[in-house]
């Protein structure tokens, strides 16, 4: 559905979330975006932003005269960095909707210098205006698995199972699927095998499966004659690496926010910085000795990471997720007390 720019005479009330998302419900809509925006209206939203970026030219949206805007946690203003140097719109894209708190998230593919690049975005609204853009973009040459180029192929699509609408009374509470995603960072920081609180499991269903910045480091088929005892963490599903406790080389995991929760299609969208390169060898939950080679300099990740929770289990994570400084300070408010 094309999005078109509506001005409404309608009212809506401004209610904070435990989250610190920001709902509309009874205050004069301000601005152009309709103030019941529905998911086909906040996808719509997301295809003039895009729109906006790869003409360099942001003066047609909607923005507050507040609004926000980083590029990888760097505040800067709207039309800056990336907005000077997209050349033009990649084929993937994954969007998220969250109409209750007027949010909406995008996982996609742009290009940049005549190559694709992976970008994270996600649009807050208020009163009929964009007050917050949080853009992260991960690059050729950013650090860590990568295959940009399969996601950008031309009919690439997501899994259809991102897309299953979930009847209404077998919705989770967001509290609920808040917490089973922030479940997963707690399990990975720390990464002691011993499950949630020590019950010795972990929210995963039994086909979990996790591609970070287009490529898959879950499942992944064995290399041909690759001895069966090969400590090969990738060949592993989701459950299996948390409970070899595999990722040590996490040091911790802090600012996680979890700004849009897709009720309808059962997914968590969340932020968070994981610091590592301070210890790159350790002992696994079964005994064994194991080294993470070239993690032997402090950095950190900064990770977009989108959770497709079913029946309380995390069946499907995608990531976006840059390199950057060291123990990284967001300037996003928001974060779970204590993380």
């Amino acid at each position: 559905m094309p999005f078109r720019l509506v001005a409404f005479g309608v009212f809506a009330l401004v209610a904070v979330a435990p989250t610190g998302s920001v709902r509309l419900a009874a205050h004069a809509s301000t601005g152009p975006i309709p103030l019941n925006c529905n998911r086909a209206c906040l996808e719509g939203l997301v295809d003039q932003y895009l729109a906006a970026v790869v003409a360099h030219d942001p003066n047609g949206l909607p923005l507050s005269a507040d609004v926000r805007y980083t590029e990888n946690d760097q505040v800067m203003g709207v039309g800056d960095g990336f907005w000077k140097t997209a050349e033009s719109l990649g084929n993937y894209k994954h969007v998220f909707a969250d109409p209750e708190f007027g949010q909406v998230a995008l996982m996609g593919t742009l290009r940049e210098a005549g190559a694709p690049i992976l970008m994270s975005l996600r649009l807050r609204i208020e009163l009929g205006r964009i007050t917050e853009i949080e853009s992260i973009y991960f690059k050729p040459g950013g650090g860590g698995p990568n295959n940009i180029a399969a996601l950008d192929q031309p009919g690439y699509k997501p899994e259809e199972m991102w897309f299953r609408s979930i009847p209404p009374a077998e919705r989770l509470a967001r509290q609920e699927m808040i917490s089973i995603a922030d479940a997963y960072f707690s399990g990975l920081e720390k990464n002691d095998g011993k499950g949630v609180n020590g019950t010795g499991t972990y929210p995963f269903t039994n086909d979990c499966d996790r591609i970070e910045n287009g490529s898959h480091t879950t499942n992944r088929p064995r290399p041909p004659n690759e001895p069966p005892d090969t400590i090969n963490g990738f060949a592993l599903d989701c459950l299996a690496q948390f409970r070899l406790g595999y990722y040590f080389v996490v040091q911790s995991i802090h600012h996680r926010r979890y700004p849009v929760v897709d009720a309808e299609h059962g997914v968590v969208w969340s932020h968070a910085i994981f610091d590592q390169g301070t210890v790159n060898s350790g002992t696994l939950s079964d005994g064994r000795k194991y080294t993470f080679r070239g993690f032997n300099r402090p950095s950190s990740i900064l990770v977009t990471e989108a959770f497709l929770i079913e029946k309380g289990k995390i069946r499907r994570v995608e990531m976006v997720g840059p390199s950057v400084p060291y123990h990284l300070n967001s300037p996003w408010p928001g974060s779970l007390s204590g993380n």
